[in-house]
């Protein structure tokens, strides 16, 4: 199941479970988890993206090993909310995922990589360094913005 319904997607998960959120781009995949009580998320790990095999082999391995039962994937909306051409990829990558057999979150994630950058850079973090934390930080904060409203 894919939705963009808080409702829906927490109906899935009557007992709670462990969330992933990712932050797909076209270089990389964000990856954070959550705990199974929904109270916080944390930036977990960097995927490389390469041929889809490939990445939905390393989220399998990635799912197995945390015991994940549900995925939140942040959707670059334009700023309007309508759909654009990354929000179409992003869609697209989404339904390829059918094959880990989990319930999928769309969610709203407009602002993650600016806030994220913004702190980063509030941090003093060079260039290097925010481009290596960035994506993962960013799909902690998509994460935790959809564990929040699970959590209401």
């Amino acid at each position: 199941m894919i939705t963009q319904s808080i409702i829906d997607f927490r109906d899935c998960f009557p007992e709670g479970g462990r969330l992933a959120g990712l932050d797909v781009g076209t270089k990389t995949i964000g990856v954070a988890v959550c705990d199974a009580m929904w109270t916080i998320a944390s930036p977990a790990e960097l995927i490389e993206r390469k041929k889809f095999s490939v990445d939905l082999a390393r989220l399998r391995q990635f799912v197995a090993a945390q015991s994940i039962r549900g995925l939140v994937v942040g959707l670059p909306l334009n700023m309007d909310g309508t759909d654009s051409p990354r929000t179409q990829s992003v869609r697209a990558f989404t339904r390829n995922l059918e094959p880990l057999a989990l319930p999928v979150l769309l969610w709203d994630e407009r602002w993650s990589t600016a806030a994220v950058t913004r702190t980063l850079l509030e941090a003093d973090a060079s260039r290097a360094r925010r481009a290596e934390l960035v994506d993962k930080m960013a799909a902690a904060y998509i994460l935790q913005g959809a564990i929040d409203a699970l959590t209401r």
